[in-house]
Formats: structure tokens, sequence, C-alpha cells
């Protein structure tokens, strides 16, 4: 044990150079000749970057779609705000034209304005353990769910949880009417729209043997507000039901905005004429019409998060992707916008040094 200081030196350092502070270091000199330089270069280069991004955001095709009220999906409107409906199938056509061809991958998006996906106990409202298959959570889901945990028998309801039982379920069918042709009912491929790690890891489904996914899921009951059971969402491919179905794991993904749009499907290239893209050209959107005014009663009902009527609306979302992802101004407008200022400055520091600092002389007292 070291020698224990007293008196008043006890609390000084040691005579080190690190503690003393005599490494060595470097101090620039800051004048006019170097700081000035340095901000007309950062002024060019967030001016180039800006008017980079600014084009390149500029080549995104995109067409929105409000088909809330549009249409013939007014009827479908009408009638879905009366919650007692909510078993009669509705559906509506949007007709539109496309005037300029999309070239390369088309993706398809639905939207949604005015549905707050971040109020916490909306996102609490969930069991991770039960998504990722665990037995002991998959019949005995966290309290976290309520009220979604149990159906009116008391059985465990898989998925639980305001999220799952919200999800967006309107449908869509894409045609294209050439002139002078037949319509062609355009390809959407419906996989591979989730991340890898939501669909491998993030969200499994469970299992017991040799038992069939009905098998699994049997003693537990559907979302209230779901039309079929997680083992029934894909009738065409066995493989994409459960947990595991693309749209519940996208939509299980929340938004961080109350307007947010989520991946519905992209464009299938393989075959004429949408091998180089979308065709300019009419095109009509054929849509199994859900109920978003029911989203809302969920949220108004459980935990009266709204006062007044929920004003949500519904759209489709058309566009194409650069490396740049989706059409969005922010990033360059923000580049364009630091860049004038930061020339600006620039320009008022210059006029300053020139005027009473250039030789040292006018600033002398």
């Amino acid at each position: 044990m070291g020698k224990v200081r007293t008196g008043p030196l006890a609390r000084r350092p040691d005579n080190s150079a690190f503690k003393q502070q005599r490494l060595p270091a470097w101090s620039p000199m800051l004048t006019a000749n170097t700081v000035l330089p340095f901000f007309y270069l950062m002024a060019s280069i967030c001016l180039l970057l800006g008017v980079w991004l600014l084009l390149t955001v500029q080549t995104i095709k995109e067409i929105k779609l409000d088909y809330t009220e549009a249409g013939t999906c007014n009827i479908c409107f009408e009638k879905r705000k009366n919650v007692s409906n909510a078993a009669q199938d509705c559906s509506c056509t949007l007709v539109f034209p496309v005037e300029k061809a999309f070239k390369g991958n088309v993706f398809f998006y639905y939207g949604l304005k005015n549905f707050h996906q971040n109020l916490r106990r909306y996102m609490d409202s969930r069991d991770d353990g039960q998504m990722v298959g665990r037995k002991k959570s998959f019949k005995n889901p966290s309290s976290y769910c309520q009220p979604f945990t149990q159906d009116k028998d008391g059985l465990p309801i898989a998925p639980c949880g305001a999220v799952a039982n919200s999800i967006f379920n309107d449908s869509f069918k894409l045609t294209y009417h050439p002139s002078g042709g037949p319509p062609v009912q355009v390809p959407l491929l419906r996989r591979g729209i989730t991340w890898y790690t939501d669909k491998n890891i993030k969200y499994r489904n469970p299992t017991d043997g040799n038992l069939t996914l009905a098998q699994v899921f049997e003693g537990t009951a559907q979302p209230p507000y779901w039309q079929k059971p997680a083992y029934e969402l894909d009738p065409h491919n066995p493989t994409n039901n459960g947990f595991i179905n693309d749209d519940l794991i996208v939509w299980m993904r929340e938004a961080a905005f109350p307007n947010f749009k989520k991946l519905y499907g992209f464009l299938n290239r393989a075959n004429k004429p949408f091998t180089n893209g979308l065709p300019a050209g009419n095109y009509s959107i054929t849509i199994s019409y859900s109920i978003l005014s029911l989203l809302s009663q969920i949220l108004r009902e459980c935990w009266c998060l709204y006062r007044k009527y929920f004003k949500g609306r519904k759209e489709v979302v058309l566009t194409t992707l650069t490396w740049f992802g989706g059409q969005n101004h922010f990033l360059p407008i923000a580049y364009l916008v630091t860049s004038s200022l930061v020339l600006l400055i620039s320009v008022i520091l210059t006029a300053v040094w020139w005027k009473f600092g250039k030789n040292g002389k006018n600033m002398e007292e």
C-alpha cells in the first residue's frame, strides 16, 4: 500500500505530464485566412449535395390517390360508418390515368392519415413473446394486450393486442386498360415486402411436433375485428400464414407519425407489357373496402384517446425508388438552406474582415 499524503499537499496531483497537462498539443491559430476558406468550402459542399439530391428526388415518379370517398368508394365509406355492417362485403373502383410511364421497379403502398400508431398504449398493446412463437406466451398473452387478451368465451387471442386487432385489411387489384385492347391485370408481387430480421427472427410461428398450423392454433381465438384466423390469412400460400404473414409483419412495425404509408407489393416485371415498368395509360383499382372508422372505435372505446370523430383518410401510392429512397424533399432542402446560411455568414465575415481587420490596424483603439 502506497504512502498516504497528509497536510496541505494531500490533494495535489502527481507530477506527471498527463496530470500536470504538459502533454504535446496542437493549438491551431484561427485567422481569417484559414476560417473563411473553410466556410466557403462547406457552403459549396452543401450546395452541391443539395442540388444533387434534389435532382435525384425529381427523377422519382409518384402518384397518390386518396380513395376514402373517391369514385364509388363513397358508398362504402357511408356504409362503414355503421359498425353493424362490419361483416358485409363492400367493393369499389377508382379510375385514374398515368400520363408518363413509370420505368424500372414500381412499388405499391397503402397509406393512412391521422392514424396514430405512435400512441404509447397502442404500441405497448402486443406480446412479442407470443409473436416469436414461445409456448409459454402463446396461450397466455401478456397483460399489456388488455382488453384484447381473451375473447368472450375466455379463449386466448392470437395474436393479441390492439396493434394486431386493427390490422389494415383492404385489398387491391390494379388493372391496366390499354387503348384498343382488353384490360390487363397488373401483376403485383406480395412476398418479400418485409425486413429480413422481422421475417426470420422477430416473428415465428409456434410449433408442436408434427401438428399443422391450424392444429397448433386450436384453443385460441382470432382478434375481435378479424374476419379469419391467423392460420388462414393467405389461402394461396400456406407458408405465408400465422405470425409470419407478410402483411401482418408490415403492419406490426408501428409508424412514427400519424400520416404514413406501408408497402403492399411491387410490380412483377416478368411479362409484357410490364417488363420495362408501368406503361402510360388508363388504370383502375378495385378495392375491397374495410372499416377505417372501426379502427377509430377501437381507440375511442378502449382508451378514450379521441374526443372528436376520427377523421382518418386512406390512400394508395404508386412510386418508383432510387438509391436515395422514396420521394422526400426534406434532406435536399435542408442542405440548400444550410448552404445559403453558411454562404451568407461567410460573406458577412469577409466584409467585416476586409473593412476592419485586414491589416490589423483598423481594430486599434
